[in-house]
């Protein structure tokens, strides 16, 4: 699995929507590099790396998600969301494939064909599966996705700065 980006800059005495700023850049950037070769089906740790970095930046965006806008936040999102799910079902397929591949290698060579039809028909929902993905993760996509949430996360910490100090960017105080 790969691991996380360490975070460049980010210092505990951070004002929240700085913290949010550099994380959520740093998360944005790791989703779109593992882009690449996603949609190989031979090789399904692309898949399982991606889905990673997706829930890395889902968390990322509901933990600083009180000082982002919140409608930017609901679309940003709404984007992730639709990405991780369509990860999930090429991932299911991938890791069943796999299994049943290995289940079929140790059978005797008759009592293959039945296993090997329902991976013949697991390769076609993974086909899919993979068109769907394939749809969600364009270049072009990918980069407005990031250019989405890298601006949501800029936003906030501007908005952090014009409140001044002590105020939340969200412009409300505790308890309201």
């Amino acid at each position: 699995m790969a691991q996380a980006r360490p975070i460049p800059g980010l210092e505990a005495s951070d004002p929240y929507a700085t913290a949010a700023a550099k994380v959520v850049g740093v998360r944005v950037a790791e989703l779109i590099d593992h882009a690449d070769g996603v949609l190989d089906v031979d090789d399904i740790e692309r898949v399982h790396d991606m889905r990673v970095a997706t829930r890395r930046l889902r968390a990322a965006l509901e933990i600083f998600e009180p000082c982002l806008p919140a409608k930017e936040w609901k679309a940003g999102m709404g984007e992730v969301k639709a990405l991780a799910d369509a990860l999930g079902q090429r991932r299911d397929r991938d890791v069943t494939i796999a299994a049943l591949g290995k289940i079929a290698e140790s059978m005797a060579t008759p009592d293959r064909r039945g296993v090997e039809s329902l991976i013949e028909r697991l390769r076609e929902e993974q086909a899919a599966a993979n068109d769907e993905l394939a749809r969600l993760v364009r270049s072009d996509r990918l980069a407005a996705l990031g250019e989405q949430l890298s601006e949501l996360a800029v936003s906030a910490e501007r908005s952090a700065g014009e409140a001044g100090p002590g105020i939340p960017a969200n412009g409300q105080m505790d308890g309201t």
